[in-house]
């Protein structure tokens, strides 16, 4: 009679490729993929790095600090690589970097790189659960730990300020409302409407509002923290509404709300259940950015919230975290 096998060690990564489509490009002309569908894909690698280390159910907590560099076109091949960076006692902070290449050469560069944090869910109960502890074991390892520790007191700076603001009063800043209902093919495993498929919802509305705002095609660049707060479910009318903050000389700060509810109850009843905030260029056809059309804040809702904007990027500089991931030479397809 054989004996029952050893469980197997859990793998603390995961790698993903996709084949960069026509339909994932937003708009006709654009240089390359959507940062909403780059998104998307993250979100998929992470979450499958994060039920494979916890064996259970896991939703998306934060997404943060994205930094889109380059462009990715279609026909590339994508590869996602997620790995565990450290993990609490029901989260899991997990570096994710998007690389890509052109299958006829096989030189994979990086497109983008973030952090995206994961919380155990029992799926009977809906209540946190631990997942096993990871004990980095390489240098390279303990430096990921390490350049994810100093990002904790970044996001809790962040958090404060934003939770200090208000998105209701007189405004005039460029705003623009996407309203519909979540349908079956939106959700994931647990009956919740994927992350990544929010992600690419702030995305569209984000680059439609700039689009709007400034007449030419956008791209978002950065993106400095995206917080899930409530899950969304089908059939929930789904509200996302971008709102500019602030403009600088070529970028445009957004931030982007995800309202959701049954819609039996009203628009005024919906409840927030994600918040981002994005910052987009305008191009031209050669990929240059452009300079961009200025928004002058004049209402006291709108001044503060130029004001928000820019203590944002100031934080930023003055925690400085670690970076994620060092820069990497050109990789070959194996």
């Amino acid at each position: 009679m054989s004996q029952p096998s050893e469980p197997t060690a859990k793998s603390p990564s995961v790698t993903l490729r996709f084949m960069a489509a026509p339909t994932d490009v937003l708009l006709a002309g654009a240089p390359g993929i959507s940062g909403g569908r780059v998104l998307e894909w993250i979100d998929k690698a992470a979450y499958a790095c994060a039920v494979q280390w916890s064996g259970t159910y896991c939703v998306t907590a934060y997404v943060g600090h994205i930094h889109f560099t380059r462009p990715i076109p279609s026909g590339h091949i994508v590869e996602v690589r997620s790995r565990i960076a450290m993990t609490g006692r029901s989260s899991m902070h997990i570096v994710n970097e998007v690389f890509s290449a052109d299958p006829r050469d096989g030189v994979f560069t990086r497109a983008c790189d973030c952090l995206v944090i994961f919380v155990a869910k029992d799926t009977a109960t809906g209540k946190t659960q631990a997942v096993p502890e990871f004990v980095p074991e390489t240098d390279e390892e303990r430096r990921v730990l390490d350049a994810a520790l100093s990002r904790i007191d970044l996001r809790k700076a962040i958090e404060t300020e934003m939770e200090q603001q208000t998105y209701h009063g007189p405004s005039e800043a460029p705003r623009l409302i996407h309203r519909f209902l979540a349908k079956p093919t939106d959700i994931n495993w647990g009956g919740k409407v994927h992350g990544g498929t929010a992600m690419e919802w702030i995305d569209e509305a984000g680059a439609a509002c700039t689009m709007e705002w400034s007449g030419e095609h956008t791209v978002a660049v950065y993106a400095g923290g995206i917080r899930f707060y409530r899950p969304i479910a089908i059939g929930d009318l789904i509200e996302v509404d971008a709102r500019m903050m602030r403009t600088d000389a070529r970028s445009m700060q957004m931030s982007v709300h995800v309202r959701s509810g049954n819609p039996r109850g009203g628009r005024e009843n919906l409840l927030t259940g994600i918040h981002a905030t994005v910052t987009y260029l305008a191009m031209d056809t050669d990929g240059n950015a452009l300079p961009a059309r200025q928004f002058t804040p004049r209402t006291t809702e709108d001044v503060r919230l130029a004001e928000h904007a820019q203590k944002l990027r100031e934080l930023r500089s003055e925690y400085a975290p670690m970076p994620l991931v060092p820069q990497s030479t050109p990789l070959h397809i194996d």
